[in-house]
């Protein structure tokens, strides 16, 4: 009968962290997700390749803050308790989320608009480095020795359901504002990309009610309840050499790798698939979601392995896999959409061309619209804007060229089959690292030790993933794979180091 209460107990904490956690993963998300549109409602349009940069270096920005965080909140979770710490976090994070769909465009405060973005980005930062660790550490200190892997990964799956959701929302909000879907396009470009900020509002509120009604850690009030809670986290932590030794081969060993490969597998993927396959907006966004779906269950499949094998070699298999397969599969999603590889049917092609009269000008904007179909059932529309001059029929040397492709849906479907083996790799890595990091340090100083290598690893190594591959094919233009240079790098040294060092057994005391 006890036991079926704390299986019981254990599903109602699993079930207020993960919500609250999932809600601030969505938040944190959302930027990345909108990071085209971002561009162009908070940066100059005049060079679309640097506003975008400068949006992933934004994004980025909430990456590197993220260890800062973990600094702050872990110490005052070991000092005051994780519950009330969490919710901090969680209170800062929709705060910033709301504020950043209220910032008026660049057009309208110039400069002001994307120092603003970065603020309110630094402070989700901060937020996420103190919520993680305290959701996992929480958790864990619920759950039983021997099925902590099982029970974290339900905390796993959080970030990856909450850019599932973030996705989730920015197609249905696309789709409501008109049945038209070049006016539904406009208005979300417009305005519209607000509403998925302004909703995390609602949901930050439910899960503030939820988490206000949670009891703490059992662990952290044995400890409280005996004096023998920290007096000084950071210097435990990071003070005491075998501590010390333990936070960096958990950051060296593991998180970093497992960093690289969450984020290439699941943004970097989209942006891919978006930026260099130019893959229509929606169809970019489904690929994914159907990735995700399909993939999320392993999160648990591979924890729960891991209460059974070990942690290490699940993670590093992961690793591992990226590694050698990475080239062969995003090559495999460029050839995919790849026009010139594809047979077309020029009898079909439409082009239509406007002309829309400069105020107080002979000259005007042309806009030429070509249609081009192909024998497997990709279209490709490429819209060319440059300016008309009157004298001479002269025009702009470098017209302004974008291009989307929907792909048929047999080229769809191979596309997801891709992007789910990406986000394999993710479950892998990801799945059985909160019990693992867990079980690295003891009780009283474990969400500053745990929190500060997931963040730098996670956050620093990770985060930087879709800004450093994409400035990659911008210096190397002529390789569309590229970018991912990094992310095989920073894992190969990462397997090495885990593979060398780092122990699959458990240790007995952790608990102390």
């Amino acid at each position: 009968m006890s036991n079926n209460n704390e299986t019981k107990g254990i599903w109602k904490v699993i079930g207020a962290s993960s919500l609250g956690t999932l809600i601030e993963w969505y938040d944190f998300y959302i930027f990345g997700s909108l990071a085209v549109v971002i561009a162009n409602q908070f940066f100059p349009k005049t060079n679309p390749t640097a506003a975008l940069l400068s949006t992933l270096a934004t994004f980025a920005a909430g990456f590197i803050v993220r260890p800062f965080g973990a600094l702050v909140f872990g110490r005052l979770g070991d000092m005051v308790g994780r519950k009330y710490t969490f919710l901090l976090t969680l209170v800062l994070m929709g705060g910033s989320t709301f504020a950043i769909g209220c910032i008026p465009s660049y057009e309208s405060i110039g400069f002001l608009a994307p120092i603003l973005v970065l603020l309110f980005r630094l402070i989700q930062g901060l937020a996420l480095g103190g919520e993680y660790g305290g959701a996992a550490t929480y958790v864990a200190e619920h759950a039983p020795v021997h099925r902590r892997g099982y029970f974290t990964s339900w905390i796993q799956t959080t970030a990856t359901l909450g850019l599932f959701i973030s996705l989730g929302v920015i197609l249905m909000t696309r789709h409501f504002l008109d049945a038209d879907q070049a006016k539904s396009i406009a208005k979300f470009n417009d305005w519209g990309w607000r509403i998925p900020f302004w909703i995390s509002s609602l949901l930050v509120l439910v899960s503030i009610y939820i988490r206000l009604r949670m009891a703490e850690s059992p662990m952290y009030s044995k400890l409280k309840s005996e004096g023998k809670t920290s007096v000084n986290p950071l210097k435990e932590s990071f003070g005491h050499k075998a501590n010390l030794k333990m936070v960096l081969l958990a950051l060296f060993g593991a998180t970093m790798g497992q960093g690289v490969v969450w984020y290439t597998g699941q943004f970097y993927a989209q942006s891919f698939i978006e930026n260099v396959c130019k893959v229509e907006f929606d169809q970019s966004r489904t690929i994914l979601i159907w990735g995700i779906l399909f993939a999320t269950p392993f999160f648990v499949v591979f924890a729960t392995l891991s209460d059974k094998i070990g942690r290490k070699w699940i993670m590093l298999s992961g690793m591992f896999l990226a590694i050698i397969s990475y080239n062969f599969l995003f090559t495999s999603l460029f050839n995919i959409a790849d026009a010139k590889q594809k047979t077309e049917i020029v009898a079909n092609k439409k082009i239509d061309s406007t002309f829309i009269a400069i105020p107080n000008s002979t000259d005007s904007i042309r806009k030429v619209v070509t249609k081009a179909y192909f024998s497997d059932g990709m279209n490709m529309v490429t819209t060319k804007t440059d300016t008309a001059y009157a004298a001479a029929g002269k025009t702009t040397k470098k017209p302004v060229v974008a291009i989307s492709k929907t792909l048929s849906s047999s080229d769809y479907w191979k596309m997801v089959g891709i992007v789910f083996i990406l986000i394999l790799y993710v479950t892998l890595v990801y799945g059985p690292i909160a019990a693992f990091l867990v079980e690295l340090f003891p009780t009283k100083i474990r969400y500053t030790s745990m929190s500060l290598p997931y963040h730098i690893g996670n956050g620093v190594f990770g985060g930087l993933t879709p800004f450093i591959a994409t400035l990659l094919t911008t210096i190397y233009v002529d390789n569309k794979i590229v970018g991912l240079m990094y992310p095989i790098i920073i894992a190969a040294v990462c397997l090495v180091i885990g593979a060398v060092y780092i122990s699959n057994r458990i240790d007995p005391e952790v608990d102390r």
